[in-house]
């Protein structure tokens, strides 16, 4: 009877450690939300004037100053490819993001020129698609809005 007694509360202790490490994930991830301000630049700003955003930072939103860069750069597959990132709203403009190197990757980059609020967004298929196969219609969403403020 110790033994299973024994047994027991190990695996107690140890369900409830791993539900305690659970708990301090921060949302990052696919579906992940909240609010983050990238490092700030300024004190007291809590706007930062570069930055880097990628397929984690879904659901966030981001602050920065006019003149600012926002990066991003969402990794995909030939057969899982992103769309490329729609802007609605003010205060940034697209502004050149390089080369990009892997096929269904999406790079973009964007320069804050006004105060505004602009929502970036992009989607792939969850699943690859086979014509021999079923396969779902399914899209991973992702969306990122940015706060532009005046320097």
């Amino acid at each position: 009877m110790r033994r299973t007694i024994h047994h027991r509360t190990i695996a107690l202790a140890t369900l409830t450690l791993v539900l305690a490490g659970c708990g301090t994930q921060n949302g990052s991830g696919p579906g992940g939300s909240g609010t983050v301000s990238p490092s700030p630049s300024k004190p007291g700003k809590g706007c930062t004037a570069q930055g880097e955003l990628s397929a984690a930072d879904s659901g966030r939103t981001v602050c920065v100053p006019t003149g600012g860069v926002i990066r991003l750069s969402l990794d995909g597959t030939r057969s899982r490819p992103w769309q490329p990132v729609a802007v609605r709203g003010s205060g940034l403009e697209a502004t050149n993001s390089g080369i990009v190197l892997q096929p269904g990757d999406a790079v973009s980059a964007f320069r804050a020129v006004s105060a505004g609020t602009a929502r970036l967004t992009s989607s792939r298929p969850l699943c690859v698609s086979d014509p021999a196969r079923v396969s779902c219609k399914g899209l991973q969403e992702w969306t990122v809005t940015v706060v532009v403020t005046k320097a």
